[in-house]
């Protein structure tokens, strides 16, 4: 058995990361941001205490890595080929990817809104959170000033609420929750 390349090491240690945010989500969706802890991520993860901490430094680096994860995949489907200007197709297209990506990760969405409202946990990402934020909204309202609205930055703002609203009552009831019907509702906002 030969020994294993840099980049192998590298790709082991990048799953067993994933492994250990998959299992920190999983904890943080069922017993909240105040009563998970390293130690029943890494007895949860089957790894030691001391084995977790050589992968993060603590609980709030952790939380930090899983949003700013997700964030990027939020980033990703925003204006897809990044010139700064938003088609309707891309706003389409953006809507479809956003609501996949919330139905298929509810427990990200529950972190996510869990660290929005608590501003003592907020402060953790915040500055990395409104530079990932400030392009999208400077492209949203570039998007609703080329189609004449009188107040685009009231018009972006309403949309980036209305998204954050619908995440929001999804968590609460994905059971019950319309979303496709106010997707198609969306896109005529759009």
């Amino acid at each position: 058995m030969s020994p294993r390349t840099e980049k192998q090491f590298e790709e082991i240690r990048e799953e067993r990361k994933t492994q250990i945010k998959e299992v920190a989500l999983e904890i943080i969706s069922e017993e909240g941001i105040q009563n998970s802890s390293i130690s029943k991520i890494a007895k949860r993860a089957g790894i030691s205490k001391g084995l977790l901490y050589n992968y993060y430094e603590s609980k709030e680096q952790m939380i930090k890595e899983i949003i700013f994860d997700g964030m990027d995949q939020f980033i990703k489907v925003f204006d897809p080929d990044k010139d700064g200007l938003l088609t309707d197709e891309e706003a389409k297209y953006f809507i479809d990817e956003l609501f996949h990506i919330l139905e298929s990760n509810i427990k990200y969405w529950r972190l996510y809104f869990s660290v929005m409202l608590q501003p003592k946990v907020m402060l953790l990402i915040q500055d990395r959170f409104i530079q990932m934020i400030e392009p999208f909204m400077k492209t949203l309202v570039s998007y609703f000033e080329r189609k004449g609205y009188g107040n685009p930055y009231v018009e972006a703002r309403m949309i980036a609420a209305c998204l954050d609203g619908i995440g929001f009552h999804y968590i609460i009831d994905p059971k019950g929750f319309p979303l496709n019907e106010i997707k198609k509702r969306l896109y005529e906002s759009i």
